[in-house]
């Protein structure tokens, strides 16, 4: 089976689409070397004008496809066009065009599949930003209609890809991420800080996590610090001006973004993760923080409380008493951290790229015969 694979996603920062993009590629290449009855031929393709797509040696045996075209242009002609098709840019045949967003990568011959993680961008399109926001809500229901096959990353992103982009259901395949390949801490840090991981955008809900904030400390001296580890957005101007002024500037930190090999030392150091987001498709970051054995407070919103279950202390996003109430919980009971972070190890383990590596060959191998079918039907 020959794959091409948009790893745009991947190409500088990787955040959550961005990571599930990298280690998706790896487990697809790990599960063609090793020559079983899946055979699968992995190639990567990227465009940019400035950016290029370096060796990377965890990445071994992936082809690679590396083109200037300005990524604006690309997605412009890619998604209101349907052109130029992927195989003149590749500059060979496939099997199977896979776009790790929700806009179908074109095609003369293969099948083509798209990634959905989240709806946010439908329902709120005021989170979102940039070419997110001009695209996706009029295109979404089109291309996945369009699309031979639909993975999404959870089954409640399952649900509201069928709800609303009336997708059937028997076209729609899971592929949840695997955890990384992370070893548990070994013991609660003493001291340690307050960790919420994630891009500093609106649908992230930093406001509200802000709000319990400033309550833990109105009433406790020894609150530990709040470090926000993420990149900033222009919408999130408000909330970097917020933490620089009394009284969150003593006990707030951005850290910025954290690159792949400097996240686990970034978890280690947490007291807890505080996820409020208002919906996540998935929700990497509960993911692996439940890994490193982290306790976490998560929204009860979106594909979180599917992720972590009863690891997990829910509050409602929007209830910012309810945040800092389950936030002290953490810092003071012991016996609950211990409870969530055992549970959270073995939750953990339900997750694992070969797992998500299998269930993505499947889905290709079902887009491959729809789209026979398609074609002998016309």
């Amino acid at each position: 089976m020959r794959v091409l694979i948009d790893y745009r996603a991947a190409l500088r920062e990787r955040t959550g689409v961005g990571e599930y993009t990298h280690e998706l590629v790896r487990a697809l290449a790990a599960a063609g070397r090793m020559g079983t009855s899946t055979p699968i031929d992995v190639t990567i393709f990227s465009s940019s004008s400035k950016d290029r797509l370096t060796d990377s040696a965890d990445l071994g045996g992936v082809h690679r496809v590396d083109r200037r075209i300005p990524v604006r242009l690309l997605n412009l002609a890619w998604h209101r066009l349907q052109w130029p098709p992927a195989e003149a840019l590749a500059g060979s045949g496939f099997d199977v065009v896979h776009s790790l967003h929700p806009l179908l990568m074109p095609s003369r011959r293969a099948a083509q599949v798209v990634t959905i993680h989240d709806l946010n961008f439908l329902l709120h399109p005021e989170r979102t930003r940039a070419e997110i926001r001009r695209d996706y809500p009029g295109l979404a229901r089109a291309h996945a209609l369009r699309a031979d096959r639909v993975i999404v990353v959870s089954r409640f992103t399952a649900s509201e890809v069928e709800r609303l982009l009336q997708v059937p259901s028997d076209r729609i395949s899971i592929c949840s991420p695997g955890r990384p390949e992370w070893q548990p801490r070994r013991a609660q840090p003493t001291g340690g800080y307050v960790l919420f991981f994630g891009t500093l955008e609106p649908r992230k809900n930093v406001g509200t996590l802000l709000d319990a904030y400033e309550r833990l400390v109105s009433r406790r001296p020894d609150v530990p610090e709040l470090r926000l580890a993420g990149k900033a957005t222009d919408q999130s101007a408000e909330w970097l001006a917020r933490i620089a002024r009394p009284p969150l500037n003593r006990v707030v930190r951005h850290v910025g973004y954290v690159a792949p090999d400097q996240r686990y030392e970034l978890y280690v150091g947490a007291r807890m993760l505080v996820q409020p987001s208002y919906e996540e498709g998935f929700g990497l970051p509960v993911l692996e923080a439940m890994t490193a054995g982290v306790p976490v407070v998560g929204a009860n919103a979106g594909a979180i409380p599917e992720v972590g279950g009863d690891a997990l202390q829910l509050v409602a996003p929007t209830d910012a008493d309810a945040m800092a109430r389950a936030i002290e919980r953490f810092l003071d009971e012991q016996a609950l951290v211990e409870a969530c972070v055992a549970r959270g190890l073995a939750r953990s383990k339900d997750y694992t790229w070969d797992r998500t590596a299998a269930a993505t060959y499947a889905a290709y191998a079902r887009a491959i015969e729809h789209r026979a079918n398609a074609k002998s039907v016309a």
